[in-house]
């Protein structure tokens, strides 16, 4: 996958939420989710339109391609997996988890992201099976 910036993910993300929710975004909608001017969105839509990942023209629906859909959808497994990992593994509540995932999708190599996401997962099967450590897991943290 080619390398985004971290604005440029937000844009995907928004993007396909709205596409999912509507069938195609909007400039306005998208500047209001994003809390920037309109001007920014635009500027943002030709450079990834360019890139080949939405179907944008001015004044018109943005939706995504193929590439885009496929890099959206890879951004937001990464978000939901580290929420969860912060939520179920780290006992964060659902607010902090949320914006520190954010932060973190962007940074990770695939690598970490593949390490944490296999790790969350046999840390959270583990724990369904033996209530104790499942309990001395959630001592952890208790302040």
């Amino acid at each position: 996958m080619m390398k985004l910036t971290q604005s440029q993910e937000d844009y995907l993300e928004v993007i396909y939420t709205e596409s999912q929710k509507k069938g195609s975004a909007k400039v306005t909608d998208i500047a209001n989710i994003l809390n920037v001017k309109k001007a920014s969105v635009t500027g943002a839509l030709n450079n990834l339109c360019e890139k080949g990942l939405i179907n944008y023209a001015p004044y018109s629906s943005i939706t995504l391609t193929e590439k885009g859909e496929k890099a959206a959808k890879k951004i937001l497994l990464r978000h939901e997996v580290m929420t969860n990992f912060f939520k179920k593994i780290l006992d964060l509540s659902e607010e902090e988890a949320a914006e520190n995932a954010c932060r973190m999708e962007h940074i990770m190599s695939e690598e970490m992201f593949r390490r944490i996401h296999s790790f969350s997962h046999f840390i959270q099967d583990y724990s369904e099976s033996n209530k104790e450590f499942k309990q001395q897991l959630k001592n952890l943290f208790v302040k």
